[in-house]
């Protein structure tokens, strides 16, 4: 089996792809995660998600390299990670009531050949009205400000929302695993059979 990199610095991710119990590095990727002009979400969350494995394999020459990427479509507005209290704040209240859509593109690069496959794996949030203390509330809770959309539903976020909707549950949290052993078979590695 190749040797496997995580092209990212999400602890998440690392938390979620230690699920499979594959043997793998983390390599944090430097790529400029701002949507390019005119770019819809899911076009920008699978351009970031291959940028970040392009962006690392040439430190890992003969590896399977991952990348992902999460982007919120909210009714056609893309919201990344917020990075701090006020925009986390703003992105929540603006969210309130609405089905949005979070694309979660996985990319997995052989770096050895340079053949690479790509999948958005999209989750539907139907989030619920709060006031405002409970969203002030829940960001003093989670801190969720790494997060697309402040929304952290692996934890107390999960108050904020009303349905979910997605053919992969890990999706959410940033790393669709069903997804990625799909991948990961397609190069020749079996999670189970080894």
């Amino acid at each position: 089996m190749p040797p496997i990199v995580l092209a990212s610095t999400s602890p998440y991710r690392r938390a979620l792809l230690q699920r499979l119990r594959l043997p793998f590095i983390v390599d944090a990727p430097q790529v400029d995660e701002r949507p390019a002009a005119g770019e819809a979400p899911a076009a920008t969350a699978l351009r970031l998600a291959q940028a970040k494995a392009h962006a690392v394999a040439p430190r890992h020459p003969a590896a399977l390299i991952i990348g992902s990427d999460q982007v919120a479509d909210a009714d056609g507005t893309a919201l990344g990670k917020p990075g701090d209290f006020d925009k986390a704040l703003a992105q929540l209240e603006f969210m309130q009531g609405r089905m949005v859509v979070f694309h979660t593109a996985l990319a997995v690069l052989d770096a050895a050949s340079g053949a690479v496959r790509a999948v958005d794996v999209p989750t539907i949030v139907r989030f619920r009205r709060l006031p405002r203390p409970a969203l002030e509330q829940y960001l003093r809770l989670d801190e969720p400000f790494d997060c697309a959309g402040a929304a952290k539903i692996e934890s107390a976020g999960i108050a904020l929302v009303e349905s979910v909707q997605s053919d992969d549950p890990t999706a959410l949290i940033g790393l669709p695993l069903i997804a990625l052993t799909s991948l990961l078979a397609e190069f020749g590695v079996d999670v189970l059979g080894r």
